[in-house]
């Protein structure tokens, strides 16, 4: 009950020095065997399919590039993918951080940037 904030018992001094400070191991991640852990894991697969779903729609709607690129503009991306899912620009940053497309700027809009070419890394 020490530990708990909700007790009349509750020890600030205690939750605070056993608690995981930025640069901990295990500092932002759940405990292992929990279901927040497993609830983590079923999210990140989720994600995970989601980017590679996006890729393969990216390949297969790509027009053969002259660089030998496979590109299609942010437009023609988000009228064929917004049908799919509505995470169109959140599931494109994954994918780039994740090295499997490029573009440039920090952030697509649509309408703006209908121009923008995708690149499948």
């Amino acid at each position: 009950q020490k530990l708990n904030p909700f007790s009349e018992e509750f020890d600030h001094e205690l939750a605070m020095s056993t608690r995981l400070h930025k640069g901990d191991e295990g500092y932002g991640h759940p405990k292992e065997g929990t279901k927040t852990a497993e609830r983590a894991k079923r999210a990140e697969a989720h994600i995970h399919r989601e980017v590679r779903d996006m890729c393969f729609i990216i390949e297969s709607m790509a027009k053969p590039r002259p660089n030998g690129k496979i590109q299609v503009t942010f437009g023609e991306l988000f009228d064929r993918y917004v049908r799919i899912s509505d995470k169109v620009v959140g599931i494109l940053m994954r994918a780039r951080k994740h090295g499997l497309v490029d573009f440039e700027g920090e952030m697509l809009w649509q309408g703006r940037d209908d121009n923008v070419l995708i690149t499948l890394l």
